[in-house]
């Protein structure tokens, strides 16, 4: 059962990833949501069974790291009990599902996002273990920049939509339509040519020239997308940054201990149900505008037995420094798994130093190789271009 995954695909509970700390196990919650008690269970858990540290992830999932492979069953035993487990792995791996934290109680979000859940657990499609759907039904899109291949959104007068990413339109759908189109666009994908090897996005097969059948495309514009998202008070509660995705398990169950509900977003922030306060506690940013938002970093090293440096010490030294309307992605190595885009500025960690790559991804050709942390933290505006 605790077999480490296989590189390039993403770990989950019951398929963990080895970690430079441990087993790295991924919890997805359904919904996008816990309630107060599997808050409360999962901050248990991560002390009694792993290294007590908890990740916020881009795929709006939580991981207990420094598990072991002795407390592993363990592990899923407590996850069971909170109703947090797929059934198998394999159906673990296709629920893959970013939801709007912005729903409201009695719209439709919670229940698309359930069916949709159901119909992904009782289909047999092969999909990659990175491709995830979206369900983005506001009235302005916010997950839009967040990965997904097969998006239900709204469109311009309110109505619903099914859009494959890549696609400016989607298509039209009544509500009872949304899903089961969801799930066609997705065999779809399968069926012409998107999966080889266990990988393949739908804008990248967009892309190359694959034509979408006139059944599964359409006309419908979607909804605009809404406005850089802050940690701040929203009429669902309260949204906190999470300082570079990790926080302790005894900042966890601070939220439990107040009764509220968390929405998971991959913002690497959590949204506190119906809280009218901000919290405050280790490792949340709770303003709009902290530097610590500006800055993207991976586990590192030595959490990570992949990673080259430190990136998260690099990354908090460097914040400060960087303008706010930039980016700073800090890669312990070629990887990129914190962040797959570009950014205005990103740090790639080698066995020889830095790499400096401007305006792109940790995939990009850098315009600077053979960096030293001194050189970075002594002269931060190299980054920019400064000399």
């Amino acid at each position: 059962m605790s077999a480490a995954m296989v590189k390039g695909w993403c770990p989950g509970a019951l398929r963990p990833m080895q970690s430079g700390d441990g087993l790295v196990v991924r919890v997805r919650p359904f919904g996008g949501r816990l309630d107060a008690a599997q808050v409360s269970g999962l901050a248990h858990l991560a002390d009694r069974h792993g290294n007590g540290l908890i990740d916020v992830t881009s795929r709006a999932n939580l991981q207990i790291r420094g598990v072991s492979d002795s407390s592993h069953r363990l592990l899923l035993d407590g996850l069971a009990q909170l109703a947090l487990l797929d059934p198998d792995a394999d159906t673990e791996s296709r629920r893959n599902i970013l939801v709007t934290p912005f729903w409201r109680a009695g719209d439709e979000t919670q229940a698309l996002a359930a069916e949709l859940e159901e119909a992904l657990e009782n289909s047999v499609l092969a999909l990659p273990t990175k491709f995830g759907f979206a369900v983005d039904d506001g009235s302005s899109r916010v997950l839009a920049g967040d990965s997904a291949d097969v998006r239900i959104e709204r469109d311009r007068a309110g109505g619903l939509l099914v859009r494959a990413d890549g696609a400016r339109l989607g298509r039209s759908v009544a509500r009872g339509e949304a899903v089961t189109t969801a799930l066609a666009l997705a065999n779809w994908f399968v069926t012409s040519g998107g999966a080889r090897g266990g990988r393949g996005r739908m804008a990248a097969h967009l892309a190359a020239g694959a034509e979408l059948p006139e059944a599964l495309g359409g006309e419908a514009e979607p909804m605009p997308v809404m406005a850089a998202v802050r940690p701040g008070l929203y009429p669902q509660g309260a949204l906190v940054g999470v300082a570079f995705g990790q926080m302790p398990h005894a900042t966890l169950n601070q939220f439990a201990g107040c009764g509220h509900a968390l929405r998971i977003t991959p913002w690497r922030m959590v949204l506190s149900e119906d809280k009218r306060t901000m919290p405050s506690a280790a490792g949340l940013i709770t303003e709009a505008y902290d530097p610590a938002l500006r800055v993207i970093a991976c586990s590192g090293a030595p959490r990570c037995r992949e990673a080259h440096a430190d990136t998260r010490a690099l990354a908090a030294a460097l914040a400060p420094n960087i303008g706010a309307a930039a980016r700073l992605h800090v890669s312990g190595c070629a990887k990129g798994c914190a962040h797959s885009g570009a950014a205005a500025i990103t740090l790639v960690a080698t066995g020889a130093g830095f790499d400096l790559v401007r305006g792109g991804s940790t995939r990009d050709e850098p315009i600077l190789r053979g960096l030293s942390r001194d050189d970075i933290v002594g002269n931060p505006s190299i980054l920019l271009g400064g000399h």
